[in-house]
């Protein structure tokens, strides 16, 4: 049988992240973007984290830039465009445009920027 392969290295899964996503309010509205919303974790996945191509170079230099990383990770319904993820003590939103799930392939990749909170 051929084993299925992926258009992207998977990378080895060395880190814990934590999947969140959002907690239904009490008036049965998730809130969008409002200051009410409240996050869960529903799940802690092994995954592949990298800075995003050329982050490195952006945060060496004096441009100021958010935190963007890399994300590979087997799949998971769990997850999906409007998570969020929480990994070395930074949560990073989901950017939903680089949001690939593939259950056939078992992988999920995706970029996510660093929150900033108030």
């Amino acid at each position: 049988k051929r084993k299925l392969m992926t258009g992207y290295a998977s990378g080895i899964r060395k880190y814990r992240v934590s999947i969140l996503n959002r907690a239904e309010a009490t008036a049965g509205d998730y809130g969008i973007d409002s200051s009410g919303v409240q996050w869960t974790t529903d799940a802690v996945v092994w995954a592949a984290v990298d800075w995003a191509k050329g982050m490195r170079s952006l945060n060496a230099g004096s441009i100021d830039a958010y935190a963007v990383i890399m994300v590979r990770m087997n799949y998971n319904a769990i997850i999906n465009m409007r998570s969020r993820i929480a990994y070395d003590g930074t949560t990073y939103q989901i950017l939903p445009e680089t949001f690939h799930a593939d259950k056939m392939a078992n992988t999920i990749q995706f970029n996510a920027q660093a929150v900033l909170e108030n």
